[in-house]
């Protein structure tokens, strides 16, 4: 149940682009706030809040640097969103083998009489 709650808040976070621009941001490496803000025309307090709903997702960690509290990408914090989408493709997978199958069965003719 906890991961189902987990995958929530992952789809939840994700579902924002300016949240997934700050994810892409942070995949370059640690960034501030401020150096987060920059590319945006939105305010830092409303950059604050997305990485809020990023950290609650566990998708983001942020450490303290005297003033400072850089933001990082979150070791494993994509874990469930992975095993969810690698289910799914099996799944797919499996209907795409039991496709063929059938379409390499010969068919019978009708009456050809």
């Amino acid at each position: 149940m906890q991961a189902q709650a987990s995958l929530d808040a992952t789809l939840a976070a994700l579902a924002d682009p300016t949240r997934r621009a700050i994810l892409a941001r942070l995949a370059e490496g640690e960034a501030t706030v401020n150096e987060l803000v920059a590319p945006f025309a939105i305010s830092q307090p409303a950059i604050s809040r997305h990485l809020k709903v990023l950290t609650e997702a566990g998708l983001i960690v942020r450490r303290v640097e005297g003033t400072k509290r850089p933001c990082r990408l979150a070791q494993g914090g994509l874990r469930e969103l992975d095993a969810y989408l690698k289910m799914l493709g099996r799944a797919l997978e499996q209907n795409y083998q039991r496709l063929d199958r059938l379409l390499a069965k010969p068919h019978g003719r009708k009456n050809e009489s």
